[in-house]
C-alpha cells in the first residue's frame, strides 16, 4: 500500500518518464519500485532507517537504495522527488541537497500532506530554483514543481547545526543539534527526571533513541569507562549524536537500528527516553516492542531505566516481560521505570 503522498507522485509519473530519478526522504512503501515502470533509473535516499529497510530488499541495477543524511556520491539526476519532512526546519536542508544532485534545468517535485507544512514550499524555495508551482491537490496532499536555474551551494553540516551548552545533573555538556532533530535548548523534564535518578552503571550500555546524544554524554560524564551504543532511526539524529560526542571529547558506537533489531549481543544496561511517535502519529506498539526486546537483550542482573509520559502504556508491557513494575521516580507528567 502506497502512502497518500506516494500515490500523488505515482499519478503524476508522467513528469518522470524515461528520467533518472532521486527519491529524497521517501516513505515506507514501494513507490521507488513502482516508478521503474516509468522512470529509467531510481535512486532512493531514506532519512528514516525503517523506510530504508522497507525498500532495501527490492534493490537492483535500476533501483539503488541508501540510508543517511547525504548520498555517498555526487551523482546528478534529471529529477528529484522530495517528500516534505515532518519537521519544517529540515526542509531547507533537503531542498539544498536536492539542488546539489540535480542537473541544471532539472526538475524538483515536492509532495506532502496538507497538514504537514508543504504549503510553505512557495516561501522556502531558494534563489537557485525558480518559483514553485502547484501541480496537483489530491488525497489530502499537494504536489509542487520547480526547476534548478543556478548551482546550489555545497552543504557543510556545521552550517546546519545549533550548538549550545546544557546543564545536566551530571554536569554541563555541549549539544550539537542539526535541523530536524527535536530540541528545546534546555533539558526536557522527562530526561532531567531520568538523569536525576540514574543508578551506578558499568560495562556495555545502550542508549535507545539517542537523538542528539544528551543521555549518552551525561552518562559518559558520570561514568567515563562505559562502553555505550547509541542507536536511533533518524539519520539527522545520528549525525547530531556523533557531533555532540566530538564536541565533548567522548566516544561511543553510533549506528542506526529499527527498534533493537540491528543491535548485537547483550547489554549490562539500557537507558532511554524512548520515542513513541511514528511520523505525526502516536504509536503504542513502539513502547510494547521496546520493552519486549529490552528484556531479551539485557544480561542477567542488567539494569533497565527509562522515562515516559504517564499516559503511555508501559506498565502492562513491563509487568508482562519483566514480571514486575518498579517506578523509581515520578512527577505530574513523567514516570521513571526500572527493573531493579
Amino acid at each position: 500500500m502506497l502512502s497518500n503522498p506516494s500515490q500523488v507522485v505515482l499519478r503524476n509519473s508522467g513528469f518522470l518518464e524515461s528520467k533518472d530519478i532521486l527519491l529524497l526522504n521517501h516513505e515506507a512503501d514501494l513507490l521507488a519500485k513502482d516508478l521503474l515502470d516509468t522512470a529509467n533509473h531510481v535512486t532512493a535516499l531514506a532519512l528514516d532507517y525503517n523506510h530504508f529497510l522497507h525498500l532495501q530488499p527490492y534493490a537492483s541495477e535500476k533501483l539503488v537504495t541508501h540510508f543517511g543524511h547525504q548520498l555517498p556520491n555526487d551523482n546528478q539526476f534529471d529529477c528529484v522527488v522530495l517528500f516534505y519532512p515532518k519537521s519544517k526546519s529540515l526542509a531547507p536542508y533537503l531542498i539544498n541537497l536536492a539542488g546539489l544532485h540535480l542537473k541544471l534545468g532539472g526538475q524538483l517535485i515536492i509532495v506532502g500532506e496538507n497538514k504537514g507544512g508543504v504549503r510553505s514550499i512557495t516561501k522556502q524555495t531558494p534563489a537557485y530554483f525558480d518559483a514553485a508551482s502547484k501541480r496537483d491537490n489530491a488525497r489530502h496532499c499537494l504536489l509542487y514543481t520547480t526547476e534548478l536555474i543556478a548551482d546550489a551551494p555545497e552543504i557543510k553540516l556545521e552550517d546546519w547545526v545549533n550548538s549550545y551548552r546544557l546543564a545536566t545533573p551530571q554536569g554541563e555538556i555541549t549539544i550539537c543539534n542539526l535541523v530536524g532533530v527535536f530540541s528545546e535548548k534546555r533539558l526536557d523534564e522527562g530526561t532531567k527526571l531520568l538523569l536525576e535518578h540514574l543508578p551506578s552503571l558499568s560495562g556495555r550500555v545502550l542508549d535507545f533513541g539517542c537523538g542528539a546524544g544528551i543521555i549518552t554524554v551525561a552518562l559518559l560524564k558520570a561514568h567515563p569507562h562505559l562502553n555505550v551504543d547509541c542507536v536511533d532511526i533518524n539519520a539527522m539524529a545520528l549525525a547530531s549524536c556523533e557531533m555532540t560526542l566530538v564536541a565533548n571529547n567522548m566516544g561511543a558506537n553510533v549506528y542506526p537500528s529499527d527498534g533493537l533489531r540491528q543491535t548485537s549481543g547483550q547489554f549490562d544496561g539500557i537507558i532511554s527516553n524512548p520515542p513513541f511517535h511514528d511520523g505525526l502519529h502516536s504509536a503504542t506498539h513502539i513502547a510494547t516492542d521496546f520493552v519486549k526486546d529490552s528484556a531479551e537483550k539485557l544480561n542477567h542482573h542488567g539494569q533497565w531505566h527509562i522515562v515516559a509520559n504517564r499516559h503511555l502504556p508501559y506498565s502492562d508491557a513491563i509487568a508482562k516481560y519483566f514480571k514486575k513494575v518498579n517506578i523509581t521516580a515520578e512527577n505530574n507528567k513523567y514516570k521513571v521505570y526500572s527493573n531493579t
